[in-house]
């Protein structure tokens, strides 16, 4: 029975908000409904964002992005008999030590970090690297266990010891990335990375990028803004009177008000200007023991490659790494859109002024494999323009005669770096739905699924086919499929893919977005028409896109979710005894009022509905996870066993050393809050 024509769309589920920072050790799944399939195997891995430090979980009081926060991995165990159990740890690279110690002790409350959108920053320290987006399984030998990394946009990749969930070591010291900012002097440099690095399991190698711009001038700025901030705090804390104190915020708001116009206008002026600034984009190889190897990028004129917004993913073909500029932002950039973000009257003006909606189009950069040798620095790239905006795509690993086949989830009118903020009103007069700050807006188009035939030498797209579905496609980003065949090979080509959608809801619908996309250029669906759709919601879904180069792509088979549930972090893993590479199960977070769960579907009938749903017990505390992202799995997990490890205190060192020149304080807070909880701790 269809559930798609209810009358009024169903509010979003409460418990998407809601995470608790609870580690769990081997903590047993109770089986809610339907039989725990007999022939599933393995370890699934999930991330996503638990809040910081001093926020004892989601959602913020403040209305935060529920996307910032350090990263909770959760690891689903398949290898007992009948039983499934969880396993969950914080991921604590150095920054999150400090973090704790600079809103815990006093003599370091001065500090201390912040939210800023998506990034979590302290003008003395530097940025967070929070570890709460996605994994990347690696096998570097066919003797030794598969390895596993934990990824952020704007920081290192890091190594997890899969059996203990620990950080073990960054990928690369911080001497061999370079910061988006330059002449920056903090210990916590801000690195712009992908959340998707890429494994090839033919060459066995990790590629990844490193980017960004030179923003050194805006930095100076910020530091007088929080100076400004401190100084307003401690003259309303001087006087006490209620009366006195509530007239020096009214004064202290409006002159914050004409700083926020000035700001804003003079950063917009800036980013439209001709002004040259430094941009740089690094293709990084690493073989699991050694330094990285990178090269730069350049386009056939010799000028850098430069990135508008992200690269929050890339992919490895036979021959190619291909490298899309997606659709949001991230690092320094949050930063100096919300300088100020405690104070929420500024952070409306200023997004009122610098928020721009993500470039309609995605730009390819196509970097030739063979060009990767030692005795070259530089490398010429080919760029690709794609008609639509995406944040993720996948690749076909064959690229015959050259030919790269790219499968993207095109996001249209849809901005993921955006969140609902306390002060946003609906976009339906007089409607006010219940309190979902933090939550990512709407989508107001929908989204399309395009697949395209790129020839990797000249950059001419070869062939395009997109595709749309008016239920499924409302929302698409996250995804797996299957990457092996029957053998427990690799595969070459990407027959299967498998999406879940977020659906359309009410609630998102922000008078901000709306008019954001009011003029959007790829419109597919009247924004009255969208609105009205949104009125009575179109459910989630989860899908299976039969995406075959020598096809058409298309859906072939799909769930329809009830009302008011939600669907993410799908993960397929294969059968014990799989056949065919469609044979398996794929596990994904289902979120429905106050609950959150676990789902399991057969991978080749996912139309049939779940077989099994799983929860905490009811004696546990109650298993709460807000929005998961990305997912892993592995066939097995064990202690690490690989000797690359990089010193934090030798890695740290250098920047500490610089940074305790213009705070001595900042030497002590590594040596007493910092290098103790590695020493003796992870080394191999």
């Amino acid at each position: 029975m269809s559930t798609s024509n209810f009358q009024d769309s169903p509010p979003v589920p409460p418990s998407i908000r809601n995470a608790n920072q609870y580690e769990y050790n081997q903590l047993p799944l109770q089986v809610l409904e339907g039989t725990l399939p007999t022939d599933v195997q393995g370890h699934v891995f999930m991330v996503t964002s638990i809040g910081t430090v001093n926020s004892g979980g989601l959602p913020y009081p403040d209305g935060d992005s529920l996307l910032c926060g350090d990263g909770m991995i959760y690891r689903l165990d398949f290898d007992t008999e009948n039983q499934v159990k969880l396993t969950t740890r914080i991921a604590k690279p150095p920054d999150y030590y400090a973090d704790k110690a600079t809103d815990s002790v006093s003599q370091y409350q001065k500090f201390r970090f912040s939210n800023h959108g998506l990034t979590r920053f302290s003008v003395p320290l530097g940025i967070r690297n929070q570890l709460n987006t996605a994994f990347l399984p690696m096998k570097f030998s066919e003797d030794t266990p598969a390895r596993l990394l934990v990824t952020y946009d704007a920081g290192r990749p890091y190594e997890i010891d899969t059996e203990s969930l620990d950080v073990v070591t960054p990928v690369g010291s911080n001497q061999e990335w370079q910061s988006e900012v330059q002449g920056y002097n903090a210990p916590f440099q801000p690195f712009l990375s992908t959340a998707h690095p890429a494994f090839d399991p033919h060459s066995k190698e990790m590629f990844t990028v490193n980017y960004g711009r030179s923003l050194f001038n805006f930095l100076d700025s910020i530091a007088v803004i929080h100076l400004i901030d401190q100084w307003l705090h401690n003259i309303c804390n001087l006087w006490q009177p209620k009366l006195l104190k509530s007239s020096l915020n009214a004064v202290s708001q409006s002159l914050l008000s004409i700083f926020g116009y000035l700001y804003g206008n003079y950063f917009k002026w800036f980013n439209k200007s001709p002004i040259k600034i430094k941009d740089f984009v690094s293709v990084m190889c690493w073989d699991g023991a050694t330094s990285l190897k990178q090269w730069q990028l350049v386009l056939p004129d010799s000028s850098p490659v430069k990135i508008e917004q992200t690269i929050h993913q890339i992919g490895v073909t036979k021959d190619y790494i291909v490298i899309m500029d997606t659709s949001f932002t991230m690092g320094v950039e949050q930063v100096l859109n919300n300088p100020l973000p405690h104070y929420k009257r500024l952070e409306n003006i200023l997004r009122d002024i610098l928020e721009e909606p993500p470039l309609p189009y995605s730009a390819v950069y196509i970097v030739p494999r063979n060009q990767l040798q030692p005795n070259t620095k530089t490398v010429t790239v080919k760029k690709v323009i794609l008609p639509l905006e995406a944040a993720h795509f996948l690749v076909d690993y064959e690229n015959p005669e050259g030919n790269i086949t790219l499968n993207a989830a095109h996001i249209a009118g849809m901005d993921v770096s955006e969140w609902v903020r306390q002060y946003d009103v609906s976009a339906y007069p007089q409607y006010k739905p219940e309190d979902l700050c933090g939550m990512v807006p709407g989508q107001v188009d929908l989204g399309r699924m395009g697949r395209y035939v790129i020839h990797g030498e000249s950059g001419n797209i070869l062939q395009s086919h997109i595709i749309s579905d008016a239920k499924c496609t409302w929302g698409t980003d996250l995804y797996t499929y299957p990457d092996q065949d029957s053998q427990g090979q690799p595969l070459k080509y990407l027959d299967d893919i498998y999406w879940c959608s977020f659906g359309l809801w009410k609630d998102l619908m922000t008078k901000f977005v709306v008019t954001q996309y009011q003029n959007y250029k790829n419109r597919l669906i009247p924004l009255e028409k969208v609105l009205d759709m949104a009125r009575s919601g179109v459910p989630a879904y989860l899908f299976r896109l039969h995406a075959s180069s020598t096809e058409s792509p298309a859906i072939v088979d799909s769930y329809e979710l009830p009302p008011g549930y939600v669907v993410l972090s799908p993960q397929f893993m294969p059968y014990r005894g799989a056949e065919k590479p469609t044979d398996g199960y794929i596990v994904c977070t289902v979120w429905h009022g106050q609950e959150n769960e676990y789902w399991i579907f057969d991978a080749n009938h996912l139309s049939k509905g779940p077989v099994c749903r799983l929860s905490s017990p009811p004696s546990q505390q109650p298993l709460h996870f807000a929005m998961t992202l990305h997912t892993a799995w592995l066939p097995k997990i064990g202690k690490r066993q690989a000797s690359y490890y990089l010193d934090v205190r030798q890695d740290y060192q250098e920047l500490v050393a610089k940074a305790a020149k213009r705070c001595p304080k900042i030497g002590k807070l590594f040596e007493d809050y910092v290098y103790p909880n590695f020493e003796q701790a992870n080394k191999p």
